[in-house]
């Protein structure tokens, strides 16, 4: 059988008021029927690029300068847009990094996979009906046949990937592009899905290039890895030999900067900080006074050189039940308990650790402690006072400042009609945190450039940036608030390692500076194990497991948590020679 994919001597290109920027600089990539192809690198490596210039999605204005893409023989690059729009989704399949914009929020998830499979086969409705079915049971759907008539948002955000994954699959393609297919998925989904991708790989022979800033995965499931760095191939080859033997620099720092299972670091390795920074004019453009030192200082002014003892955020017998159109909390039916009589303290100065499956209830954990979500009986006390829900904790309520949420999906957090400095800037502004409008605009240049993004990032959208920047644009407005407790729900989730070591990094500084508490939510047991002081394990809404961190991590007591430490992909690179 012949080669499925070749790329060669790829350039991306898109023209700005700057000049010509090149996304993509001479590529060469190559798959085989049946290969896994990693692609890794920071956050605007390129990589989601050159999976675009593969499937003929280029956003405008970028195109393809030079270059071949040849897929079974033919070059991809001679045919119209008819064709290419038959080939997608029938032959080749993207799985793209953010469910919520590749999802018709105003169609069921019936309607949407109904629709795909019927567009590229001859199924009647019936059969296609019953296989969307089965591709949601296949990628870990329960109760498939009930919630397939459910729209998007009635989803989690791992659910959400999971229905993407499952329309990438449905029309049996011989390439698919997977964009960060298991960012939002927990370590059971997780391996769930990598054991799919192997299975459809070796029975199938499907080629897939797999996009991913999780080293662990790439280790676990791909046969050959490319290193991409700016948009240049940094290295590339077996699995083995880029991440148990690296020959490049860049690689090796790559490597030292994924956090350990089963070591705890006082701080992450973070390659960008004997990194040079590159003269170029995103980064050339400044504001008067601005810079990351700046940001420290003044997150750091009004800090308490007391340090607090007990518990700041006190949960008791929380229960939180969401009823559907056709079940009201007065009427004798029940809804979906989505917690379950739950009991937790958060510490003063100290992070509280959230584990858990998709739909266990981690998120709505968050949202019911910044009032999003009311519960259904129990109650939340902050610094001993009990805490107001709903319409009883008005915007100007003290509480909204000192509780801030970085929330799991930044693309749908972030207001696409509004300036990243209008975004960060609302909570100095509203809560009146600057003497003048240069003062405020200082500050949101700084704390930009504290979370690793270019100072003239906040003259953009945030359209305009990557998964991960995006992460990061949504972590700086949370700090901006100057919070005494942040709930981080899944905030490294889009993050590459060396940016997931900065933020991670700054968290622990912030944190050891002036006694921040954080609740820390995550699907990645190994940060969880590096920032954690207490864990706290949900299942299906119940709290299944609760205890120090050093000990959870050396002698979990539930199975189920013992099955999740066992489902985390390992990082371990010397075990790979």
């Amino acid at each position: 059988m012949g080669q499925l994919l070749n790329v060669k001597n790829l350039t991306v290109e898109y023209p700005t008021r700057f000049g010509i920027f090149q996304a993509i600089k001479n590529v060469d990539l190559s798959l085989e029927p049946g290969e896994i192809h990693g692609l890794v690198g920071e956050s605007g490596a390129g990589k989601s690029t050159i999976g675009s210039a593969i499937i003929g999605l280029l956003p405008h204005p970028g195109y393809i300068a030079e270059g071949e893409l040849t897929f079974q023989g033919e070059n991809l690059r001679d045919i119209d847009q008819n064709q290419y729009h038959k080939m997608r989704g029938a032959r080749i399949s993207m799985i793209f990094q953010d469910p919520q914009t590749s999802l018709n929020p105003l169609m069921t998830i019936q309607d949407q996979l109904v629709e795909t499979i019927r567009q590229h086969t001859k199924m009647s409705y019936e059969d296609a009906l019953n296989r969307s079915i089965e591709l949601l049971t296949e990628t870990g759907i329960e109760n498939a046949k009930t919630r397939i008539t459910d729209f998007p948002h009635q989803f989690s955000g791992g659910m959400r990937q999971r229905v993407v994954i499952a329309l990438a699959l449905c029309t049996d393609p011989e390439l698919i592009i997977a964009d960060e297919p298991t960012t939002a998925l927990d370590v059971a989904i997780q391996k769930q899905i990598l054991n799919l991708i192997r299975d459809l790989a070796k029975t199938r022979n499907v080629g897939f290039i797999l996009i991913t800033h999780d080293i662990g995965v790439i280790a676990e499931i791909t046969d050959r890895v490319s290193v991409l760095r700016n948009g240049k191939l940094v290295e590339s080859g077996p699995t083995s030999q880029v991440l148990g033997r690296p020959k490049e620099d860049y690689t090796k720092a790559l490597m030292a900067a994924v956090p350990q299972l089963g070591t705890r670091l006082d701080r992450f390795t973070n390659i960008l900080d004997d990194e040079p920074k590159l003269s170029t004019p995103e980064l050339l453009w400044r504001v008067e006074g601005a810079s990351d030192t700046f940001a420290t200082d003044w997150l750091l002014k009004d800090a308490s050189n007391q340090k607090k003892e007990g518990s700041l955020l006190s949960i008791q017998n929380l229960d939180v039940t969401f009823f559907s159109d056709t079940s009201f909390s007065f009427s004798k039916k029940k809804g979906f308990k989505a917690l379950k009589n739950i009991s937790l303290d958060a510490h003063h100065g100290k992070t509280l650790g959230i584990i858990g499956e998709s739909g266990s209830g981690k998120s709505t954990l968050a949202k019911t402690i910044v009032g999003l979500v009311k519960p259904s009986a129990g109650q939340i006390t902050f610094e001993g006072d009990v805490l107001k829900f709903g319409r009883n904790r008005p915007r100007n309520h003290p509480i909204r400042r000192k509780i801030q949420l970085i929330f799991q999906d930044p693309y749908s957090s972030l207001n696409n009609r509004r300036k990243i400095e209008d975004i960060i800037g609302e909570p100095i502004k509203f809560f009146d945190l600057a003497e003048s409008a240069d003062e405020r605009r200082r500050i949101i240049a700084s704390v930009l450039e504290l979370v690793g993004m270019p100072q003239r990032a906040m003259l953009k959208y945030p359209h305009q940036f990557s998964g991960g920047q995006r992460q990061r644009i949504a972590i700086a407005r949370a700090l901006v608030a100057k919070p005494e407790f942040l709930i981080c729900d899944e905030p490294t989730s889009a993050l590459d390692v060396s940016i997931q070591a900065q933020v991670l990094n700054l968290l622990k500084d912030i944190q050891a500076s002036f006694g921040l508490s954080i609740l820390f939510i995550s699907h990645n047991l190994a940060v969880i194990r590096q920032m954690a002081d207490q864990v706290a394990v949900l299942k299906n809404g119940d709290l299944v497991e609760t205890g120090n961190v050093e000990a959870f991590f050396a002698n979990p007591q539930a199975e189920y948590s013992q099955s999740l430490l066992q489902q985390t992909p390992s990082v371990d690179f010397t075990s790979l020679d």
